[in-house]
């Protein structure tokens, strides 16, 4: 499967983003989605991910409340829906997949095959 993650830009405190993932191949459903993000600097973290088929959610204690990850299974897409965005969101955020139909939580990067190149999301005070 091939990911492209879109959507990224700059913005203000309190403001809004809406990022999407769009996946190629056959049997999307089938794959446990996952958002990550990477400050400068840091290590890639988990933000969100939504399980394959069941569609159950986990966030990041981080962004619970404010994110939102949800999945489009007929256009094979995912999203992630930022609300209230803060300057310590401003991140490459990376889309990632994983062929596996657990439900619970994949929150590291290594239960991820497959990962988009990624998209800048910048908050300014």
């Amino acid at each position: 499967v091939q990911l492209q993650a879109s959507g990224g830009g700059t913005v203000q405190a309190g403001d809004s983003l809406r990022l999407s993932c769009a996946a190629s191949g056959r049997s999307f459903s089938n794959y446990y989605m996952g958002w990550f993000r990477q400050a400068l600097g840091k290590e890639r973290d988990f933000v969100a991910s939504i399980s394959s088929i069941t569609d159950i959610r986990g966030y990041a204690d981080s962004v619970k409340g404010r994110f939102t990850i949800s999945r489009d299974h007929a256009k094979n897409i995912v999203y992630l829906q930022m609300n209230s965005l803060k300057p310590e969101d401003t991140a490459v955020y990376f889309c990632a997949a994983s062929p596996s139909a657990y439900s619970g939580s994949y929150s590291n990067t290594g239960d991820y095959d497959y990962w988009g190149q990624g998209t800048q999301v910048t908050v300014s005070q």
